[in-house]
């Protein structure tokens, strides 16, 4: 079992997918085990159609793993009890409903994620703004300035009391080694880097290059 997942700024849908999907022939390859080749084949049909993409190599991890009867985190070593948290995000909304989303999850998640960014929010860029978020008790800071502005987020993060994590910076592998520097950690996202195989690459670059990791998601 594959899924893709197409938020619209993606700029991919239903009838793209399903196009990608029918340009892929899996019958050239007798053993589902070849990873390496099968997704290099499937990522070089078009340069984009990421989403695409991740639901063969979600399929693909699936049945591997269903026919070494094993969990993927075993496979690759892992130890579930040391999972990290998963938050839960609160979207830009009123402060009305804000609030209401937040105490109905309230006590269900070690984090939450407040998401930023009308016209009226205090400027999360600013080092001030970082510090009072900072004394409230927020973690880490997410994309604080549009990923042309390079230059800049490099700034905040050289001078910021918290984290700052790369999310639109970041696509796939290859952008990993540029963000570093820049950013303090970053955002993978299975949908933009086209699955679970480029995803462990990313983790094990960014930690060998002294970021931070964490995984977001597209529903």
């Amino acid at each position: 079992y594959g899924e893709a997942s197409m938020p619209p700024y993606l700029g991919q849908t239903v009838d793209s997918v399903l196009g990608f999907l029918k340009k892929v022939d899996l019958e050239q390859f007798d053993d589902p085990f070849r990873l390496e080749d099968i997704l290099a084949y499937v990522d070089g049909l078009t340069p984009g159609d990421t989403a695409a993409k991740a639901a063969i190599d979600i399929a693909l991890h699936d049945l591997v793993g269903k026919l070494l009867g094993a969990p993927w985190y075993r496979i690759w070593g892992l130890d579930k009890a040391k999972a990290p948290s998963t938050t839960f995000t609160i979207g830009i909304d009123t402060p009305e409903v804000v609030r209401e989303k937040t105490l109905e999850v309230a006590g269900q998640f070690n984090i939450l994620k407040v998401k930023l960014g009308r016209e009226n929010d205090k400027q999360i860029y600013a080092l001030d703004m970082i510090q009072w978020l900072k004394e409230k008790g927020i973690v880490m800071i997410e994309q604080p300035m549009p990923k042309t502005q390079l230059d800049d987020i490099a700034w905040v993060t050289q001078h910021s009391p918290l984290p700052v994590f790369a999310d639109e910076s970041l696509q796939r592998l290859s952008d990993v080694p540029g963000l570093k520097g820049a950013f303090t950690g970053i955002n993978i996202k299975l949908m933009k880097c086209t699955g679970m195989r480029e995803a462990w690459k990313m983790v094990t670059l960014a930690r060998a290059l002294g970021m931070k990791v964490m995984v977001g998601c597209m529903t």
